[in-house]
């Protein structure tokens, strides 16, 4: 009876070992698979690194980010939707993904793409080389300390402006 609990013993530790290593190599590449997905998500590159072509996609009202993540993979504009919904979801434009049309290039990261989607009247202001200037109301400069509104008169170095737009001296001159 003592071969066959030799025997037993034997089988069990092999299986044993054999279970382990299983385990030990399905955590090895799960964390290398985890690592290059978390590495992918960070290290942002186009599809084609020069020379990219330019595609047009609309992006509907009613698009999920999933739908637009894998409308974007099929027309070769990123290599993995869910890794673009991944860094959509890590991203400032976050939910901003507003609907239009776009012209997109496989040049372009995923951030690019998201900025423009996000907020395409700042990008064309960009292109245009111009900015909107911020408009200051009456309610503005009562905020700031003039309940008056003298600053309204007041030119760009200080001194008083008539309604005809000629600089007047101050009262204090």
């Amino acid at each position: 009876m003592s071969m066959k609990y030799l025997i037993a013993t034997v089988v069990e530790t092999i299986i044993k070992v054999v279970v382990i290593a299983g385990v030990i190599v399905f955590v090895f590449r799960s964390a290398t698979q985890a690592y290059e997905f978390g590495y992918r998500v960070f290290a942002d590159q186009p599809v084609s690194a020069s020379g990219g072509r330019t595609i047009t996609v609309s992006v509907e009202e009613s698009a999920s980010l999933k739908e637009i993540a894998r409308m974007l993979e099929e027309r070769g504009l990123i290599e993995d939707a869910n890794l673009f919904i991944v860094q959509e979801l890590l991203s400032a434009y976050h939910g901003k993904i507003v609907p239009g049309i776009y012209d997109l290039s496989t040049d372009m990261t995923a951030s690019q793409m998201l900025e423009i989607m996000a907020d395409p009247a700042s990008k064309e202001d960009e292109e245009s080389g111009s900015t909107p200037a911020p408009v200051e109301t009456h309610s503005d400069k009562a905020k700031e300390g003039d309940p008056e509104g003298e600053i309204e008169n007041a030119g760009a170095d200080g001194e008083e402006v008539s309604p005809d737009g000629a600089e007047q001296p101050e009262s204090g001159e």
